[in-house]
């Protein structure tokens, strides 16, 4: 039998009571296993003692915080399900998430506030707590509330099939869905990431990637609570702040998406001292090759990539330090207990797992193992479709190699059809990546009357002297890139829009320029 989360917090007190647990940057505060505990059961109480209990959803709409990471542990504690919320939503989005999931209880900060109190007359029935000392009268405060509890161990008895949290989906291509992670799954993904990253006690992990999103909070926040590492919190990430907290810190491994890594790359690295880093994780999205040589080159870190997606909890494969180079561009294999297929796309329907394409031909990439979701909350349909025959159907498009690595070309609603050929903008977007002067780069198709569809790349400069005429000539050169697949537009924007695991929102860029090339 599997501990639960909240049992897993335990046996890491026990094992490391004096040992730094949790620093919060910000607030200037440190915590020992030990008062961690105190705090964490404290807090526990205090939803008990507001009738919020095993199986009520408790929604956290805060950045990074050491009480967001209490409040983790205390719902794990009690059998509460966790709702970790986009710090980035407007109050609209917020709003369908809560009519979502009705939450007992919906917990945030100061910096939030001004979304927050638009929903305060649409909720009555929701108990909204407050971490900031100056609490509007529609609220509670939460220190308040948790100074008055207790610090005893609750007594809930929980298995470790119950749900722990409901996290919505990016919302990429419309509204997001709540997906039902059990106690279980989250410590399967745990022990992968704890051997993928080589965890080990003395680590020093910063998290400065947001908790909300799974990739931070299951391959980085939790697997470090698990092995008894102390985890330093920022706010929210800012590059310059990043770097002075690995010097000061004396940070060893940390997780960033790959817009993350690329923004700590632009400053004087060698203004720091960051040779206590060992290991950096990236995934999310993509990295392209050239960015991950420069990390290696000039920040001196093993690097690890995660795939996955939030259903899968997330990771399904890593690719490890050493295949960065040999296999640039990999996604990796698949992780411990977990199988990956690429297969033939299903039309209109899922793709049937039993048809397996051979190595080198794209196809839907499927996945199977013990970290899959429960199911999408409230979407029967959805959730039969996803995980159609046992295997949950991803949406990507790939291929796998000779050797069995697995190659992630793009989503299957982003391939462009130009003039009859198929053309997936990652491999586009990989050669505009090696040009000095871009900064960030999405690929996309727009209606063409002659050819169906054209290749449109939307660019981020890094030098402001970089025209189209240049680009284009460059991807003429390529020996990458077949004419075909060669932008027909080029399109300079001042940064790109991005979801919280740091995916470009591709839906947004093409509703903007296909209405203003329509125009």
């Amino acid at each position: 039998m599997y501990p639960t989360i909240g049992k897993l917090f335990d046996q890491s007190v026990k094992k490391y009571p004096k040992k730094e647990a949790l620093v919060d940057v910000s607030q200037g505060k440190r915590w020992s296993y030990e008062e961690w505990n105190q705090y964490v059961n404290r807090v526990a109480q205090a939803f008990l003692s507001s009738g919020v209990g095993k199986g009520d959803i408790v929604s956290v709409f805060m950045h990074n915080t050491s009480e967001f990471a209490t409040v983790y542990f205390a719902c794990a504690k009690i059998g509460a399900v966790l709702n970790p919320i986009n710090f980035r939503l407007k109050s609209g989005e917020v709003s369908y998430i809560l009519n979502d999931s009705k939450p007992a209880l919906f917990i945030y900060e100061k910096a939030l506030e001004d979304q927050v109190k638009l929903l305060f007359d649409e909720f009555p029935l929701v108990s909204f707590w407050s971490t900031d000392e100056n609490v509007p009268e529609q609220a509670i405060s939460f220190h308040e509330r948790v100074l008055s509890a207790e610090a005893a161990e609750p007594a809930v008895e929980l298995d470790e099939n119950d749900v722990y949290a409901i996290m919505y989906t990016s919302g990429t291509t419309g509204h997001p869905k709540g997906v039902l992670h059990r106690h279980r799954d989250m410590i399967e993904q745990s022990l992968t990431c704890m051997h993928a990253l080589q965890l080990r006690p003395a680590d020093r992990g910063l998290t400065a990637a947001p908790m909300f999103h799974c990739a931070e909070l299951h391959c980085a926040f939790l697997p470090r609570v698990h092995n008894g590492c102390t985890t330093v919190i920022l706010h929210h990430f800012d590059a310059k702040q990043v770097l002075e907290t690995i010097q000061h810190e004396k940070i060893t491994v940390m997780f960033g998406a790959p817009t993350m890594w690329n923004m700590m790359l632009q400053e004087d690295l060698d203004a720091y001292n960051l040779s206590s880093m060992r290991f950096g994780l990236y995934g999310g999205a993509s990295m392209a090759p050239v960015l991950v040589r420069a990390l290696g080159e000039k920040m001196g870190i093993r690097l690890v990539q995660a795939y996955g997606m939030t259903e899968m909890g997330p990771a399904i494969s890593f690719l490890f330090e050493d295949e960065q180079e040999s296999k640039a561009g990999s996604a990796g294999k698949a992780c411990f207990n977990h199988e990956i297929r690429v297969v033939k796309p299903g039309s209109p329907g899922p793709s049937n797992p039993d048809e397996i394409l051979p190595p080198g031909e794209q196809g839907e990439i499927i996945v199977r193992g013990p970290s899959v979701m429960k199911g999408y909350y409230k979407r029967n349909e959805a959730t039969e479709r996803a995980l159609y025959n046992g295997w949950y159907h991803s949406g990507d498009i790939g291929y796998m190699d000779e050797e069995g690595y697995l190659f992630v070309s793009d989503r299957i609603d982003d391939m462009i059809v130009s003039g009859g050929e198929n053309i997936y903008p990652r491999e586009v977007e990989d050669v505009l990546y090696e040009h000095e002067g871009v900064l960030d780069v999405a690929v996309l198709g727009e209606p063409d009357e002659k050819w169906g569809e054209r290749v449109t790349a939307i660019v981020v400069k890094k030098d402001e002297n970089l025209t189209e005429l240049e680009l284009d000539e460059f991807c003429r050169n390529s020996s990458k890139l077949a004419d075909y697949k060669r932008p027909r537009r080029f399109v300079f924007v001042p940064e790109m829009p991005r979801n919280a695991s740091g995916k470009i929102q591709k839906y947004l860029l093409r509703n903007t320029y296909t209405e203003l090339s329509a125009q």
